[in-house]
C-alpha cells in the first residue's frame, strides 16, 4: 500500500508542476517545469531525509548523547538497525522519523522534547518514531514533504510572476494568482489523502510495545499538546505531517490541515 501511495504521490504532484509550468509559459514553462519534475522526483526519493534535516538544522549526535543512547536500546527492542539520531533547535517539542528504509533511517527530536520529557516519556516518543521506521511509513512522509515543499515554492513563484510581471497578459497573471491562492492548500491536502491518519495509531500501538508500555507515549503525547500551546514550533505546512504531533503555528496553513488523529482519541486507544 505505501508503494501504491508513493507512485500517486509522485504523478499527482509531478502533474500539478506540469500544470503549472504548461499555463504560465506555454511550451517553454512546460518543458522546464518537466525538468523540474524529473529533479524532484529523482532528488525526493534519494535525498528527502536530507532535505527534511537541513530545513529544520538537525545535528546528528553519537553515543554519548543520551538520546542516542536510548534509541539504540529501543531498536534493538524492536528488531531494527541502529538509525542515526538527530537533535533539532527547537523549544517546541515535537520528533519526526525520515529516510527511504529501515537501512537509512533517522529519527529527529527537538531540544524541547529533551528538555521537558522524563525518561519514560522520552522513550514512548522515540519508539512511536521507531514504529514508523518498522511500519516502513518514512518514505512516503518524506516524499510526500519534499514534493510539497516544492509545489509550494512554484505557488511562491507564480505569486512574483503576478507582482512582477508588468503587463502581460491579463490571463496569465489571474492565473499566478489563483496558483498562488490555491496551489499550497492543494499540496496539504494531498499529503492528508496520501499520509492516513490510521498510520499515527498504528505506530503509537506498536510504539507502545517496543517501549514495554503505553504510559509513556501518553503521558507524553498530553505534555507535547500542552507545551506546544504555549511554545509553537514554526514548522514548515509541507512537514507537519511527519512529526508526532501536528505542529502549531501562527501563520501558513498548518492550522487549516490536519494529519492527525485529535490526541484525546490517541490517549484512549492507548489506554484503553
Amino acid at each position: 500500500m505505501n508503494s501504491f501511495k508513493t507512485v500517486l504521490l509522485l504523478g499527482g504532484l509531478s502533474g500539478l508542476v506540469l500544470a503549472i509550468g504548461a499555463s504560465l509559459g506555454g511550451q517553454t514553462g512546460l518543458f522546464l517545469a518537466f525538468v523540474i519534475a524529473i529533479a524532484m522526483n529523482f532528488g525526493s526519493y534519494w535525498f528527502s531525509d536530507k532535505i527534511v534535516l537541513r530545513m529544520y538544522r538537525a545535528k546528528e549526535v553519537d553515543s554519548d548523547h543520551q538520546l542516542y543512547r536510548l534509541t539504540e536500546n529501543l531498536a534493538k527492542n524492536a528488531g531494527l538497525p541502529m538509525p542515526r539520531v538527530y537533535i533539532i533547535p527547537d523549544d517546541s517539542p515535537n520528533a519526526f522519523a525520515t529516510g527511504r528504509n529501515p537501512e537509512n533511517a533517522a529519527v529527529a527530536a527537538t531540544e524541547g522534547l529533551i528538555r521537558n520529557l522524563n525518561s519514560q516519556e522520552l522513550a514512548g516518543v522515540m519508539a512511536h518514531e521507531l514504529a514508523h521506521v518498522r511500519n516502513r511509513d518514512i518514505l512516503i512522509s518524506s516524499i510526500a514533504a519534499t514534493l510539497a515543499a516544492t509545489i509550494i515554492m512554484v505557488a511562491r513563484m507564480a505569486q512574483f510572476a503576478m507582482i512582477f510581471g508588468g503587463g502581460g497578459d491579463r490571463r496569465d497573471n489571474i492565473f499566478s494568482f489563483l496558483a498562488t491562492l490555491i496551489l499550497a492548500p492543494i499540496a496539504a491536502m494531498l499529503i492528508q489523502a496520501a499520509i492516513s491518519r490510521s498510520r499515527e495509531f498504528e505506530a503509537d500501538r506498536v510504539g507502545a510495545e517496543i517501549a514495554g508500555t503505553p504510559k509513556g507515549l501518553a503521558s507524553a503525547l498530553v505534555k507535547i499538546e500542552n507545551f506546544q500551546a504555549k511554545v509553537p514550533m514554526d514548522a514548515n505546512p509541507a512537514t507537519a505531517h511527519m512529526f508526532i504531533m501536528m505542529p502549531v503555528s501562527r501563520k501558513g496553513v498548518i492550522s487549516l490541515f490536519s494529519t492527525h488523529p485529535p490526541t484525546e482519541e490517541r490517549i484512549r486507544r492507548l489506554i484503553y
